[in-house]
């Protein structure tokens, strides 16, 4: 009966040990789920100057100022890349800086809080740099 006992306990933990790791890749999965974040049927493309750049993780932030239609100028966010993966496709401060004028194309935010998510950057002289890293237009 003890025997039994002690089978049941490993199995137990074995069911445990799977329903977790189930659980976290889950979890994963759905931070990475860029069409609950973004409205992947509403393309935008914002043209405006660079005020801030931040290389954070999990993902890096560029902030444009942008002539709204009334005129007025209106602060948009735009989700990127990973800082290393910005870095290791060619982004660096010395290349795009505070103050360059850039057209970010992308999609619109379901959640007003950031505007959108970068998919390219383009730079007045018509480099283009995106999810892969530069490239000429």
């Amino acid at each position: 009966m003890t025997h039994n006992r002690g089978r049941l306990s490993g199995v137990l933990i074995k069911a445990f040990a799977g329903m977790l790791i189930l659980l976290g890749s889950a979890s994963a999965w759905a931070h990475h789920s860029f069409a609950a974040a973004y409205n992947m049927q509403e393309p935008i493309e914002i043209t405006g100057k660079i005020v801030n750049v931040r290389l954070t993780n999990p993902h890096s932030y560029f902030f444009l100022d942008v002539e709204g239609e009334n005129g007025e100028i209106e602060r948009w966010s735009f989700e990127a890349g990973t800082p290393s993966g910005m870095i290791r496709g060619g982004y660096s401060p010395e290349i795009i800086k505070e103050g360059d004028v850039v057209t970010i194309g992308g999609f619109r935010a379901r959640d007003a809080s950031t505007n959108g998510m970068l998919t390219k950057l383009v730079t007045a002289d018509g480099t283009e740099f995106g999810m892969f890293g530069p490239r000429e237009r």
